[in-house]
């Protein structure tokens, strides 16, 4: 009995391994009727390789993806001319309010406090991929979303790679969802007079496979910051701007080349550079942090000059490529709500 199953079962399997032989040579016959179809209308299409790449499902993204490596550093006109961000690590809580040039900037900070100058490196890392991004001519960089390496951009801005990094990240993250500008200021030829967000929102896309620290993150950038990116209203900033350890240096140097023209300097008044920069301290220890500035000579492009007669700071190119001038704005006014 067992010896018929046997037989029987090996019958089975030759008439099994007939039947693909079979299946192969009609797969093959058909092939050879394509290609010899295919030689008759276009015989150069013996020539070219086959194409075994799947079309592409998704050729236009809702999200930008900075990837690009080669970039220049950019950062919009009106957050550099604006005092938007804290200068203090501690949480500031303070709302702010400017008058200049017939523009109006309120700034509230969230349950979290202000979004400081350090928060703003992360507008600076995404603002200069989404400007190459758009010079390129990437369909994705007409997205407001932006997706990015968390890695990719604590190197590019100068960072520690080490785990606490990751999650002062989110904090800053946090601190830019939170902190609200009410404004009047012009963007990209569009008078937007509401309340928004530095960002519209932030979520993590990839996280490690080892612990919790985000890998990858997608930002959702604020129309308004987004107009101006469009527009090109943004400035081109040395690389060593993410060296600059001083929150007061950065700030500094954002206003030296944001008051850039054809000449090679600009005059402040000691009161007016006070104001425009944000500082909390008074004004007499605003004084003597830009004295120590001027003796440190340590800002990019850019060397600073006391006269305690006039009670005024120059900023004077260190280089003649780098010109640095325009008029004080002498009818900036700011005044901060208790």
């Amino acid at each position: 009995m067992g010896q018929r199953n046997d037989v029987a079962e090996s019958i089975s399997e030759i008439f099994t391994r007939m039947q693909e032989k079979a299946a192969e040579r009609q797969r093959a016959s058909s092939s050879l009727a394509r290609t010899g179809s295919e030689l008759r209308h276009d015989p150069a299409a013996v020539l070219r390789p086959r194409r075994n790449l799947l079309p592409d499902r998704h050729p236009t993204r809702d999200f930008f993806v900075a990837d690009i490596l080669d970039w220049a550093l950019k950062d919009d006109r009106h957050s550099m001319e604006h005092p938007i961000f804290s200068l203090s690590k501690n949480p500031d809580r303070r709302v702010r309010h400017y008058e200049h040039n017939g523009n109006s900037v309120t700034i509230k900070p969230g349950a979290d406090g202000l979004a400081t100058i350090w928060d703003k490196d992360v507008l600076i890392y995404l603002v200069s991929q989404v400007v190459e991004g758009l010079n390129r001519g990437r369909e994705d960089a007409k997205s407001r979303k932006v997706r990015f390496r968390v890695y990719d951009y604590l190197v590019s801005t100068n960072r520690p790679v080490g785990g606490e990094h990751y999650k002062r990240l989110e904090a800053g993250l946090d601190r830019l969802k939170g902190t609200t500008i009410k404004t009047n200021v012009v963007t990209g030829g569009v008078r937007i007079k509401h309340a928004f967000g530095l960002i519209d929102d932030w979520r993590i896309v990839e996280r490690s496979p080892t612990d919790e620290r985000m890998m990858g993150v997608e930002v959702t950038l604020s129309e308004w910051l987004y107009n101006a990116i469009v527009a090109r209203e943004v400035l081109t900033l040395n690389r060593d701007y993410f060296r600059l350890g001083g929150a007061l240096e950065r700030r500094l140097y954002e206003l030296g080349r944001k008051h850039c023209g054809h000449q090679p300097k600009w005059t402040v008044g000691m009161e007016l550079l006070h104001k425009k920069s944000g500082s909390s301290d008074l004004l007499k220890r605003f004084r003597a942090a830009i004295k120590r500035l001027v003796l440190a000579d340590g800002l990019p492009d850019y060397r600073l000059k006391y006269d305690s007669e006039t009670d005024q700071v120059t900023f004077n190119s260190k280089n003649a490529r780098v010109p640095c001038a325009s008029p004080a704005e002498a009818n900036f006014s700011g005044t901060q709500i208790p």
